[in-house]
């Protein structure tokens, strides 16, 4: 086994040595030399080619070159689902990518108020936006909709009870769950009605000296059907006034348009909600708004004024590049007939079916051209969805490039599996779904054509649709 000090004289490794740095070279060379001795104690057969110059400087530069690839990379989201969580949700308008490089690299007057020349507050740069969008009468901003509903509780409920309608108690993503927020916040849930049906005397009844708040949880990612009642906000409001208790409703995703007016199903605002008499409101920034990953809080001034004094909310604040973006998406909803085409969440949604199709017509011939000796492409139409919690049973018309393995019955699975990851291993990873046994990439998502075609010739596949 040669010593470091040796395969760093190599001249193909000095080269490597002037392209990523001396430092970064030696901790590469020490990494697989103890490896090619590990598995030589552990019995393996190791080629002496294996230890001269050509094959070292080659896998170290595989090494070297994986290393400096960046963790959080950019991908082709061709799943179908829009705002996918696992891959970033929202997409950032131009004006929000503009918006927080302009604060990043410069000093700006995040808690500074340029007027009287003293400090600020950090809300101040969107609460003005949100109340005029929204109509409430304040608004502060948090990391996340979790979050939101967290310092909500821990401010108006803690150690009281918190009285939810039964069918309410909604689990999302990660396991965030409404009860086990409820406990963190310090407060106690108090359960009403039944799963498919809860009544206004529910509620009038398990109001007491302990209740702190009547709170309604948008069911945004599942749907109760069939023999179901649930109370409306308007009387929840009334009620909860009449006790003298604020009524609180976390929408969850939260949208500040009637989508309805776009073709879509129509999911409740917070403007509404408002409306019908609730006190405070919570929702996500980086759904159906559109923005950027935040948890938003509108309603009366005197409430809100209490949560920002919280302790909690020093700790779930945001930074300035989010209120930046958050500021600049908001601002766009200023011209709502311009919607559609400046906000990308919007853009993607209400996309038309038949560009779509067009859309996979003309990528059909470079896809086939690239995997012909593994797989068979066809042109299948499919269901796009929102995705995040927003509209769980809501689907839109869509269609997708499938892929099938050319070799069919068993194995098949292991081909398929071998293929998308042969996708994901691109210069710009390809993200798709695997269903009815084929590889499917949903092009409702893909605005670049041409990048996406232009790096199909850098597929590795072998005869078995995967990477050799």
């Amino acid at each position: 086994m040669p010593a470091v000090d040796r395969v760093l004289q190599m001249p193909a490794v000095q080269a490597l040595g002037a392209q990523y740095g001396h430092t970064a070279v030696v901790h590469a060379i020490r990494s697989l030399l103890s490896e090619m001795r590990q598995a030589m104690l552990d019995g393996a057969a190791l080629r002496v080619e294996a230890l001269q110059a050509p094959s070292l400087a080659q896998r170290l530069q595989a090494r070297l070159e994986a290393a400096m690839q960046p963790s959080l990379r950019r991908v082709f989201n061709l799943t179908g689902t829009v705002l996918h969580t696992n891959l970033g949700r929202a997409l950032l308008p131009a004006e929000a990518v503009d918006a927080v490089q302009a604060v990043m690299a410069q000093p700006c007057n995040l808690e500074y108020d340029l007027a009287p020349g003293e400090r600020g507050d950090r809300d101040s740069h969107v609460e003005a936006l949100l109340a005029e969008l929204t109509g409430a009468e304040a608004a502060t901003v948090v990391n996340n909709n979790a979050a939101a509903v967290l310092l909500v509780l821990a401010t108006l409920a803690a150690r009281k009870e918190v009285i939810v309608s039964r069918g309410e108690l909604i689990e999302i993503g990660g396991s965030f769950r409404i009860p086990a927020i409820m406990a963190r916040a310090g407060c106690r849930l108090r359960e009403v009605g039944t799963t498919n049906r809860t009544h206004l005397a529910d509620f009038e009844q398990a109001i007491g000296a302990r209740s702190a708040m009547l709170m309604k949880v948008h069911t945004s990612n599942y749907a109760i059907q069939g023999f179901t009642a649930m109370v409306p906000e308007k009387e929840l409001a009334a009620l909860a006034h009449a006790r003298g208790l604020p009524f609180v409703v976390d929408l969850g995703s939260g949208t500040l348009v009637d989508l309805s007016q776009y073709g879509l199903p129509k999911e409740p605002t917070p403007q509404e909600t408002l409306a019908h008499g609730a006190d405070l409101v919570t929702f996500s920034g980086d759904k159906l708004l559109g923005g950027p990953q935040a948890g938003i809080i509108v309603g009366r001034a005197e409430l809100v004024k209490k949560i920002k004094r919280n302790h909690l909310k020093r700790a779930l604040r945001v930074d300035k590049m989010t209120l930046a973006a958050l500021e600049a998406v908001l601002r766009l909803y200023r011209q709502p007939e311009k919607l559609a085409q400046r906000l990308p969440t919007l853009r993607l949604l209400t996309r038309p079916a038949a560009d779509i199709e067009s859309l996979c017509r003309r990528i059909e011939p470079a896809m086939t051209q690239a995997i012909s000796n593994v797989a068979h492409v066809s042109v299948v139409p499919c269901h796009s969805q929102i995705g995040s919690g927003a509209l769980p049973v809501e689907l839109l018309p869509s269609t997708a490039l499938a892929l099938a393995p050319l070799r069919r019955g068993r194995g098949e699975g292991t081909a398929l599996k071998r293929l998308a990851a042969a996708f994901r291993a691109l210069p710009i990873p390809v993200i798709g779904t695997i269903s009815d046994g084929a590889l499917k990439f949903d092009l409702r998502c893909l605005e670049n054509e041409r990048e996406f075609i232009e790096q199909l010739v850098q597929l590795r596949l072998d005869g078995e649709g995967g990477m050799p």
